[in-house]
């Protein structure tokens, strides 16, 4: 037996808080427009947001609007407290045009960039997400439910943090420690605060945690100043939050911000749809796929398929020379350009239903090139 733990964070930590802006931006800047670039980058702290990075569109970029997107984000999430609030921040608008010597690869949908990037499923969950980052996500989706619904003593920022026992066969057993601190209302003693967390997160996990399951409700005790009045926010610094909770590798790139010629988001995405198609129509129990591409080159400059832990070199040949996996037709396949990035930003850009490449298909994936 071994044990392995991921961690999640709500729509209100910092880094989240800088995450949906430039999500939020970017979504404003693409316009639903395949012309159009975004690399937005944000900052979050007391009473202040500052966004820098570069862009090519033909929308309204003046203060003003960007404030009010802004604004719409951090209202939306729930911040009116004395150090972050959307009625009283400043605003530094540090955005310019793209380069154009970047333009020269992604004009003409050449990947935005060079790196690498992994898709990952296995059978853990019905999401074919592992179940630590799956439960972890799960655990503030219904605190952020309860707040938003009426109990108002909860404040935005939280995190959770889940360790699973495994079996030597490597399936999940059951939760051996929940972790799970959250911004509170001031006046609330720190024991009613456990309960009253303990009481809503517990329908979440109650069928896998046993007498010996370890709870660790706000361990440091009081959490009443959060969020980026707390902590400084920056985009992309919850990377692993964002996709398998450490259960697969990472590349590295972070996802919001970016518009889909950005290869981090755009091949991110259909990895995880690879994986998660040949884990739902296969035999295997987990999936690892690797891309990766040069900036200005359309084809990937490799795909590697790890089924069950070892490289599979016939499936990664037949995906190579039947999926259409240039950014442009990754961008087409999904969508991704009438896709409101502001959906993906929180609790994982994997997992949920709702998103292209999440999709299952009864065909075989790599067959699938329409």
């Amino acid at each position: 037996m071994y044990q392995f733990t991921s961690e999640s964070v709500s729509e209100g930590h910092p880094d989240k808080v800088a995450d949906a802006i430039s999500d939020a931006i970017a979504t404003h800047i693409i316009d639903k427009n395949l012309a159009h670039r975004a690399a937005i980058e944000t900052l979050v702290t007391t009473n202040m947001v500052t966004v820098a990075g570069e862009y090519k569109t033909d929308v309204d970029m003046g203060d003003k609007k960007l404030k009010e997107i802004v604004e719409h984000v951090i209202k939306t999430i729930g911040y009116d407290q004395e150090g972050f609030s959307w009625r009283n921040f400043k605003f530094y608008n540090e955005l310019h045009g793209q380069s154009p010597d970047i333009a020269l690869g992604t004009d003409n949908f050449g990947a935005g960039d060079q790196g690498l990037m992994f898709g990952y499923a296995c059978n853990e969950t019905d999401s074919l997400m592992p179940a630590p980052i799956h439960y972890s996500h799960e655990i503030l989706k219904k605190l952020t439910t309860a707040r938003k619904v009426g109990q108002h003593w909860l404040g935005p920022d939280s995190k959770s943090q889940v360790t699973f026992n495994y079996g030597n066969d490597g399936k999940p057993i059951d939760i051996a420690k929940i972790v799970c601190s959250t911004q509170h209302d001031k006046h609330l003693e720190i024991e009613e605060v456990r309960k009253r967390v303990i009481d809503i997160i517990l329908p979440v996990v109650k069928d896998l945690t046993t007498d010996n399951t370890e709870w660790l409700i706000n361990p440091t005790g009081r959490f009443v100043i959060g969020g980026p009045d707390g902590d400084t926010g920056l985009t992309g610094r919850k990377i692993i939050v964002d996709t398998y909770g450490g259960s697969a590798p990472h590349g590295g790139g972070a996802f919001s911000g970016k518009d889909p010629t950005k290869v981090d988001r755009s091949a991110a995405y259909a990895a995880r749809w690879l994986a998660k198609n040949l884990v739902h129509n296969g035999s295997y129990q987990t999936v690892l796929v690797q891309l990766s591409y040069a900036i200005g080159v359309e084809q990937p400059t490799s795909l590697t398929i790890w089924t069950n832990g070892v490289i599979n070199h016939s499936l990664s040949a037949e995906i190579r020379d039947t999926v259409d996996l240039t950014p442009k037709g990754i961008i087409d396949f999904f969508n991704l350009f009438k896709l409101d990035l502001t959906l993906t930003t929180n609790y994982g850009h994997f997992g949920k239903i709702d998103l292209p490449w999440e999709e299952v298909v009864t065909t075989p994936a790599w067959k699938r090139n329409d």
